[in-house]
């Protein structure tokens, strides 16, 4: 016996052709608050800075006063000049030493011997300065600028110069064209020669005046 299609294949169940919505597929997301926190929210107000900066004052103590008052060249020259009061009678103080201006004229070994017996040696010269002192002082004793035995000699060694207080002889003051050994036998020294009446080297055996210094 035929069977007939609708005998064999059942009818199918109506289906419900009505999709879901977008909305029932995907459940509906809790509303988002979109409002973004301000910048205050964020960052937390830092607290306030005292932007006062310190003053000078604040920051450098002050300083104590300081006295400028700069001393008198009186005050200054009673200073240098006190221990001058220990220079013998007549002497004159310069520089730590006492000189003297002897007038009496004397060959250049017998007036360093003459030096000697005050506890000094004729005088040795170390600066410009000193040897204008020693100058001022002739000057004073005699009105002028006599020539005048001073320290320096060479006869041990011609050319070689020394001072007979054995201090060096670095400084030196020649007028022009000395020392010149004139005819080979000058070999001591003395001051107030020519125009410039500065050093020149003289015969040792000559008489003249000299100058004497001492230690104080």
């Amino acid at each position: 016996m035929a069977l007939t299609t609708a005998a064999v294949v059942p009818e199918a169940e109506p289906v419900d052709k009505t999709e879901p919505s977008v909305q029932e597929v995907v459940p509906e997301a809790e509303p988002v608050d979109k409002t973004e926190p301000s910048v205050q929210e964020v960052v937390p107000e830092a607290e306030p800075v005292d932007k006062t900066e310190p003053s000078v004052q604040e920051v450098v103590p002050e300083a104590e006063p300081v006295d400028k008052t700069e001393p008198s060249v009186q005050e200054e020259e009673s200073e240098s000049m006190e221990p001058y009061s220990f220079c013998p009678s007549g002497w004159t103080g310069f520089d730590g030493r006492c000189f003297l201006y002897v007038p009496t004229a004397m060959t250049w070994a017998n007036a360093e011997k003459h030096c000697q017996g005050y506890g000094g040696n004729l005088a040795s010269v170390h600066s410009f300065v000193e040897h204008h002192e020693i100058q001022g002082m002739i000057l004073r004793a005699t009105q002028g600028f006599p020539a005048t035995w001073l320290g320096g000699c060479d006869a041990a060694q011609e050319g070689t110069w020394f001072w007979s207080d054995g201090t060096p002889f670095w400084f030196s003051f020649w007028s022009p064209g000395q020392p010149d050994n004139f005819m080979g036998g000058q070999h001591c020294l003395l001051t107030n020669f020519g125009a410039e009446k500065n050093f020149d080297d003289g015969s040792c055996s000559g008489t003249l005046p000299f100058v004497c210094a001492r230690k104080l």
